[in-house]
């Protein structure tokens, strides 16, 4: 990166801004006096007027549609976590997460005040899954499922009731239903409720972010537009 972008980047001043103290001899790279157009390497320290400059830090937004089998955790002896699966350079960490029998939309990021944000509203954010079961879908199951359910929660001792959601059948086996909430494993529990298994379960929005033809195992950088719409919801 040519020194005068670098020191913008840094947001100390414009790189016309920054021209003129390197013309000046203001700017050192490692300790010696900076050229108009030199550039800067990784590990280089840069000094203007004395002070060590540090690069501003990049926060990264990702969508990934995580495969079953990986795990939503950033402890890395935990076998298949995902931060070792997307192996990115800086670190990340899930925003919330999909059990490791599960698939689809998760997303990540180095940003922690976004996802301290995200997860102390979480039971106000719409996420929506594709489910398939074992055997034909009736209506007083749909119904069920759409009313809430009561499944136990064993960190509290105690039944818990879920929220009401949008319940909607696709196929004799398959439905798609968006919840509010983010209990553990609670699609799963609540299908069990009704003597069903999952066999299939996917994961395909958070709020306005789509799974869309992301195919499984691979991610994406969210969209400016996407990233300003996620920010205003959790204002």
């Amino acid at each position: 990166m040519r020194i005068n972008n670098y020191i913008s980047s840094t947001g100390l001043c414009s790189r016309r801004e920054a021209d003129k103290l390197i013309e000046a001899g203001h700017v050192k790279i490692n300790n010696q006096i900076a050229v108009i157009g030199q550039h800067v390497n990784q590990g280089d320290v840069v000094e203007v007027k004395g002070e060590i400059l540090k690069p501003k830090e990049q926060f990264i937004y990702i969508a990934l549609n995580k495969p079953k089998g990986i795990t939503s955790t950033t402890e890395k002896h935990i076998r298949n976590n995902i931060v070792d699966f997307v192996n990115m350079d800086q670190r990340i960490f899930p925003i919330g997460r999909l059990d490791k029998d599960s698939e689809g939309l998760i997303l990540l990021t180095n940003d922690g005040s976004i996802v301290n944000q995200i997860l102390a509203k979480e039971n106000n954010h719409e996420k929506d899954y594709i489910v398939k079961v074992n055997k034909p879908i009736t209506k007083s199951f749909l119904s069920g499922m759409a009313n809430g359910v009561k499944i136990y929660n064993p960190v509290k001792n105690e039944y818990t009731t879920t929220n009401k959601s949008k319940v909607v059948k696709i196929d004799a086996k398959t439905f798609q239903i968006t919840l509010t909430q983010g209990l553990n494993r609670q699609i799963r529990r609540m299908v069990s409720h009704f003597g069903y298994q999952v066999t299939f379960l996917q994961r395909i929005r958070i709020m306005n972010i789509h799974l869309n033809n992301l195919k499984v195992g691979k991610w994406r950088y969210l969209s400016p537009q996407e990233l300003s719409e996620l920010k205003e919801q959790i204002k």
